[in-house]
Order: structure tokens, then sequence, then C-alpha cells
């Protein structure tokens, strides 16, 4: 079998096994797909199951966009323990009784971190200060702060209330989120629980959704071992982004990086197909124009 037939250009929806960390999933990808061109969409924390959306090839140029998108995410948010990391993996911090908090305090609580808001990631995080990781920072003994930057929270539902078994202090959240780029839900439940006064982390995260890939589509690695599913670039990105069909005439233009007249696209960017059905750029509309923000005739 030949190389370009190991490895063709588009994107795999996985569903990341806990413990595993993005890049490692990206590791056995490219050992899978036969190319080192491999990445991901959006990375998930080491605890985090669920969707990874992997870009082989060509379609490596999709991912900083599709990263954009809105994330769905099933959870479990602990009431009455906080931690270093606001997760389940992080030494316990502060614990306070939350038995007593009301089904009434806690959608409170939630409607208020609900639209948009002003989000503090949290410090064990990926997020550079200063050129160097937050993470590092935090492992290094240093005080700092993060600033807070915006992000949606376009829903932030209750599934189950429940206490646990072995912890009749501690409240149990299950809860579905559905939000912005950028958004850490274990802020969110550190937020909660803040609010609450009980404190909170995170003790389980399920991402459900990228964009338009869901985890019904998402393969796991054992099943990809045995079978490498690859969604086709063409497929991927008349999925993802809205479509342009364009004539020879302007699929010409376009391949030699001219910009063409553009009709009202929408806001975004655009996947444009040429007449044979060939995925060539992605574009936006500027003062009329289409202008390309990533090519893949080549």
């Amino acid at each position: 079998m030949t190389r370009a037939q190991q490895a063709p250009s588009g994107l795999v929806i996985v569903d990341k096994p806990g413990g595993l960390t993005s890049h490692g999933v990206v590791s056995r990808m490219r050992r899978l797909a036969g190319t080192r061109r491999v990445g991901h969409a959006g990375t998930l924390d080491p605890m985090a199951t669920g969707v990874l959306v992997i870009g082989v090839e060509k379609a490596t140029r999709l991912l900083g966009h599709l990263a954009l998108t809105e994330k769905e995410y099933a959870a479990t948010i602990r009431l009455g323990q906080s931690t270093v990391t606001d997760d389940a993996e992080g030494e316990v911090t502060a614990t306070a009784p939350a038995a007593g908090v009301t089904r009434q305090a806690v959608d409170a609580g939630i409607a208020a971190l609900t639209g948009p808001i002003q989000q503090v990631p949290s410090k064990v995080s990926a997020i550079k200060v200063n050129g160097v990781r937050s993470y590092t920072r935090v492992r290094e003994g240093e005080d700092f702060e993060l600033p807070a930057r915006p992000v949606t929270v376009h829903s932030f539902t209750v599934r189950e209330v429940r206490t646990p078994q072995d912890a009749p202090d501690l409240l149990d959240l299950d809860v579905t989120v559905v939000c912005s780029s950028g958004t850490y839900i274990r802020a969110l439940a550190r937020d909660l629980g803040a609010a609450l006064g009980t404190g909170g982390h995170l003790t389980a995260l399920r991402r459900t959704r990228v964009g338009p890939y869901g985890i019904e589509g998402a393969r796991t690695l054992e099943q990809l071992e045995e079978s490498l599913a690859v969604l086709p670039i063409e497929d991927a990105a008349a999925a993802a982004f809205p479509r342009w069909d364009v004539d020879a005439d302007q699929a010409r233009l376009l391949g030699h990086g001219v910009r063409i007249e553009a009709p009202a696209l929408a806001g975004g960017p655009n996947a444009v197909f040429g007449p044979d059905g060939r995925f060539l750029a992605l574009v936006e509309e500027k003062g009329g124009q289409a202008k390309i923000v990533a090519g893949f005739a080549s």
C-alpha cells in the first residue's frame, strides 16, 4: 500500500480514553496513518474523555478553524471540595459541607454562569504567561493571577443531583454544558462552588461534540487500530463550514491566489468547492471579495 493510500487527507473523530493526553492520541494516530502530518483541534485534559478531532495530511490546516467552533460536554461537578487543579486530579485544598445546598441555589448559581461571561481560566492549564505555561509556574510555586477573558456559555443544565454514598457532606451535579471555544469546564465547577460557598471541582468530563462532529461518529483507538476511518477532507469541510460552489474560471483564479468577487457569504470561513466537487479553499468575505484564509487546491 502506498503512503498516500495509508494517509488520506481528512479528519478522524476519536473517542479519547481517560488517562491519555491529546498529544498521546496524536502520536498513536501518526503511527496508524503512516505520516507525521497529524494534529488535533482543541486539547482535552488527560482525565477527560470523548470527542477529539484529529486532522491528517492537508486536513491539519483545517484544525485551527475547527478549534474555534462550539463544543458540548457532559460533566460531573462535586460541591464541597476545592482542589488545586479544579478537577479530581489535584490535591484537595479546602472543604465545606454542601449537603444543605438547595436546588434553587444551584439553579441561581448556574444562571449567573450562563451567557456571555468573563472567566478566569484554571491556573493549572496550558495558557502561557510571559511565554511560560501556567501549569509550569504553578509547579514552581510562583504566585500569580490569570486575567479573566470573555467566553460564552450557551447552555448549562443540571441532569441529576446526587449525594455520594461515601461522602454525605458532598453533592454531585451531573451537568451538560454547551459553550464557546476557550471555555474551561473546570473553571465553571470552581466558580459555581465558590458562589455557593462550598467550593467545587470537576470529577468527570466527557466532550460529546466539537462543532458538527458528535460522539456518535467517534471511534475508539482500539477500533481505529482495526480499521482507520478517515472522513474525507471534502466531507469534513462541507460539514463544518458554509458551502460555496464556484465555476471553473473562479476555481482557476482562486487556485492562483486571486481574490474574486464574492456573493454575500456567511460570516466566518466558507468552504469553496470547484465544479468537480473538489475542496479548494476556506475564504472570508472582505469588501465584497473572497479572501483566502487557507488553500487546499494543491
